[in-house]
């Protein structure tokens, strides 16, 4: 299994670090890509992280999923990030799993891609999931999409990325073994 998150300029690292440290945990191989031209990114907060790789360098043909996290300015980077649209497609076509949390859905529903779907995100930006039906679950998987509104639940997020992609038990065991208290549903 691999994935690929996309890290621009203003990211919530929470929303960036948590879900990674899940998936890696149970050796999902993690592929942190900057679009920014340049490995280190500096979150919305002042930390700055290395990414893995730059966006041009990497080949996204064997991933499982994509996920972006929120933040400001960051989200709006990610969705000004042309280069990103047909990668969205090709995943959608093939059948694989694109998330986002917090700010970030509005990526994905700006191109439509949520009409018709159930979504969640960091409130106020409602207006900006297209045709979706908004619910207000920490976290909501509708089809090939997973959601989630913010910061505060960066790891029960994570803990759904490993489901959708290894199964509930394996999430479950993690949930434990980290010692995930508020009840993994």
């Amino acid at each position: 299994m691999k994935v690929f998150e996309f890290l621009a300029t203003g990211f919530e690292e929470t929303e960036a670090l948590a879900p990674a440290d899940m998936l890696k945990r149970v050796g999902v191989e993690v592929v942190m890509v900057s679009i920014t031209g340049k490995r280190e990114v500096t979150s919305s907060h002042g930390v700055t992280v290395l990414a893995d790789a730059l966006f041009e360098e990497v080949d996204f043909e064997g991933g499982n999923m994509l996920i972006l996290p929120g933040g400001m300015p960051g989200t709006k980077n990610l969705d000004a990030f042309k280069p990103l649209d047909p990668l969205f497609k090709q995943y959608l076509a093939d059948g694989k799993y694109l998330a986002a949390i917090c700010a970030a859905p509005m990526v994905y529903g700006k191109r439509g891609f949520l009409e018709n779907r159930e979504a969640c995100c960091f409130p106020g930006f409602e207006p900006e999931l297209n045709g979706a039906t908004v619910k207000m679950d920490n976290v909501v998987i509708s089809g090939q999409f997973i959601t989630a509104r913010g910061a505060g639940v960066s790891v029960e997020f994570g803990l759904k990325l490993v489901e959708v992609l290894l199964g509930k038990e394996v999430a479950e065991k993690l949930a434990n073994q980290v010692i995930f208290t508020y009840g993994y549903k």
